[in-house]
């Protein structure tokens, strides 16, 4: 069968020409039929001549697909990137929860500010009285709150 992502067979990307099942050379079909002797040899010639064409079209219709892929993923992405001096809301986890307060209590932490950052993405927090947090938080755990 051929894959979306190329528009073609594997089959036929690795080796130039279609696969002929078993039973086709049994049970001659009419595609079997007409490709005979110096027929054969001409059209296999020509396949081979085109098998590299092929592959690069194949190439570039998987590529195309990929890059539509993440255009449509990155068009629901909104990025927003911290930097030092913004304030945040700290997520809470299932185990920081305060049971009593049930399904209504609240989500989240804060408000913090950001006092440092490195390069690979970790924020060192302070709450507004300017004391520091004693960890490190990623960015997967805080959102941006304005006043």
């Amino acid at each position: 069968m051929p894959k979306t992502s190329t528009g073609e067979m594997p089959y036929s990307l690795v080796y130039g020409t279609n696969a002929v099942l078993p039973v086709e050379v049994g049970e001659p079909s009419l595609r079997y039929s007409h490709e005979s002797g110096p027929r054969n040899d001409e059209s296999r010639r020509q396949e081979l001549d085109e098998v590299e064409e092929q592959r690069d079209m194949a190439y570039i219709r998987m590529i195309a697909q990929k890059q539509q892929a993440e255009c449509y993923y990155n068009k629901k992405e909104k990025v927003r990137p911290l930097k030092v001096g913004d304030y945040v809301l700290k997520a809470k986890t299932q185990a920081s929860k305060d049971l009593r307060e049930g399904k209504l209590g609240t989500n989240w932490y804060g408000p913090y500010k950001i006092t440092a950052t490195s390069n690979k993405g970790p924020f060192q927090l302070e709450t507004l009285e300017g004391k520091l947090l004693p960890n490190n938080w990623n960015i997967t755990h805080l959102k941006y709150f304005a006043f």
